[in-house]
């Protein structure tokens, strides 16, 4: 249990399952989410992830994907069915809300 694997996708598979509006929490501060974030994601900043228990799987995104690890495996110690998206919104293409285009 020590060296457990973390669950991950990438932003391409992220991105094929908008469709299904999947629950996305985003872990980066609250103005770095308003400067451009993946539709239908809440703010979950860091700092709040150990007082925050997803419902049902949910995926976990950041900046770069290492806060969203660090968010990951916080809440995976919370039996949580979450899965960290790798590379994060440097690596997301998809569409995007809030920031400027």
């Amino acid at each position: 249990m020590l060296f457990k694997k973390i669950p991950a996708i990438s932003t391409k598979e992220l991105e094929r399952k908008l469709m299904d509006k999947p629950q996305i929490i985003d872990v980066r501060e609250p103005h770095e989410f308003r400067g451009g974030h993946i539709p239908g994601a809440k703010n979950v900043p860091l700092r709040k992830v150990e007082s925050f228990t997803p419902k049902g799987k949910t995926y976990v995104v950041c900046q770069s994907g290492m806060r969203s690890k660090k968010a990951t495996k916080i809440l995976l110690k919370k039996d949580a069915d979450v899965v960290n998206v790798r590379g994060g919104m440097m690596a997301w293409s998809g569409s995007t809300r809030g920031g400027k285009l």
